[in-house]
């Protein structure tokens, strides 16, 4: 089911289409909402932060007139939040076309320092949540034949490096998983892909580092820039849309040229 609602004609590359966004709060997950909405899609932004998702959603309405948005504020380290969520969007909407699962927490310890309550915390969000929404909105991405799944991973699943064992070890879980999904759900017409993030200037980063630590940091990539959210939210819309009818199982390195 496409979610359309009768007598209503949208335009752009997702007209029609809805789209569950989880960590719809954040930097990528917000850039996202305002390019999906913008491109015709009905949005909905799930997020632990109720605050932080109106703001966003006041942003989106403001810039795009006739945007259809709604909040879902939950925690996805909870198993039946997902069902949650997808019975909240089915009911306001009528079906789902795509799911951005972005959500995710960060920890900086040693693997030889990170407390058992860490990796549990981590991993119940970073890659059980994706498990889960993924599990309960398959039926309705089933529906309409073009179902697309976006994971949002990070270029550290596939590089290496220190301090941050926790979250890369799931991030590159969810490379795994994402190929699993794109195998398994081929037969249903449901496509799954992933993005991989480099060095992108999110508030989360601006908040940790400051605005100054920020500017004077060059990341190592061939371009020596920092990315802007929406720059991630494009390649998002490209597999989301049917532009990208024949792309499933694909990790996609957005990342400026890491490792340089």
């Amino acid at each position: 089911m496409s979610g359309r609602k009768a007598g209503v004609l949208r335009e752009g590359r997702l007209a029609n289409k809805v789209a569950i966004i989880s960590g719809g709060a954040g930097g990528i997950g917000s850039a996202a909402a305002r390019l999906f909405c913008k491109e015709g899609a009905r949005v909905a932004l799930v997020d632990l932060d109720a605050a932080s998702l109106r703001a966003v959603a006041d942003t989106v309405r403001s810039e795009t007139d006739g945007a259809e948005l709604m909040c879902i504020a939950t925690d996805l380290r909870e198993e039946r939040s997902a069902q949650d969520i997808v019975s909240q969007v089915l009911k306001a909407y009528g079906g789902i076309s795509v799911l951005v699962n972005n959500a995710g927490i960060r920890r900086y310890e040693a693997l030889a320092d990170a407390p058992w309550e860490a990796w549990e915390d981590i991993i119940r969000l970073n890659l059980l949540s994706v498990a889960s929404l993924s599990r309960a909105a398959l039926p309705a991405l089933r529906q309409g034949g073009k179902g697309s799944i976006i994971n949002v991973s990070s270029t550290y699943a596939v590089y290496g490096r220190k301090g941050m064992g926790a979250y890369d070890a799931t991030k590159s879980a969810v490379l795994s998983l994402t190929r699993t999904l794109a195998y398994e759900e081929a037969t249903h017409g449901v496509r799954a892909n992933a993005i991989c993030p480099g060095f992108t200037r999110t508030p989360f980063h601006i908040h940790r580092l400051g605005v100054e630590t920020v500017e004077k940091i060059t990341p190592p990539c061939v371009m020596k820039r920092w990315a802007d959210p929406m720059e991630m939210a494009y390649p998002m819309l490209w597999l989301a849309s049917d532009e990208a009818s024949y792309v499933t199982a694909a990790t996609l390195m957005v990342d400026g040229g890491l490792p340089e």
